[in-house]
């Protein structure tokens, strides 16, 4: 995963809507939000890495809530961990997953977004 700073990922996520505004593909941006200390992070985390190895290089980004305030007021995000998921197409809102069970669930919702 690739660790992104508030700044980054507002621009990418500005970066992604001006592209889909003229109507030019995008990839999706897929990122896991969670807080060092949580102990349900970590378990989504560790999920998380072995998901990673089944997807292409760079498709999941990373970032702390505690330094995103502005990210976590624009897409209402409840709880951590998270998955937050914008795939790049004009007719489809935000995609945000919080249950994370296993494996194969974020395979599923990952896969989804990606294709």
């Amino acid at each position: 995963m690739i660790a992104v700073t508030e700044r980054e990922l507002i621009e990418r996520l500005e970066w992604q809507e001006r592209l889909v505004q003229r109507d030019k593909h995008h990839p999706p941006i897929i990122v896991f939000f969670y807080t060092p200390l949580c102990g349900t992070c970590g378990a989504a985390r560790k999920m998380l890495d072995v998901t990673e190895q089944l997807l292409p290089d760079g498709t999941l980004l990373e970032a702390d809530v505690n330094f995103m305030p502005a990210v976590v007021q624009r897409y209402q995000i409840r709880s951590v961990p998270a998955i937050l998921a914008l795939t790049g197409k004009p007719e489809e809102p935000p995609r945000m997953l919080y249950r994370m069970s296993s494996v194969q669930d974020i395979l599923t919702f990952i896969r989804g977004v990606i294709q």
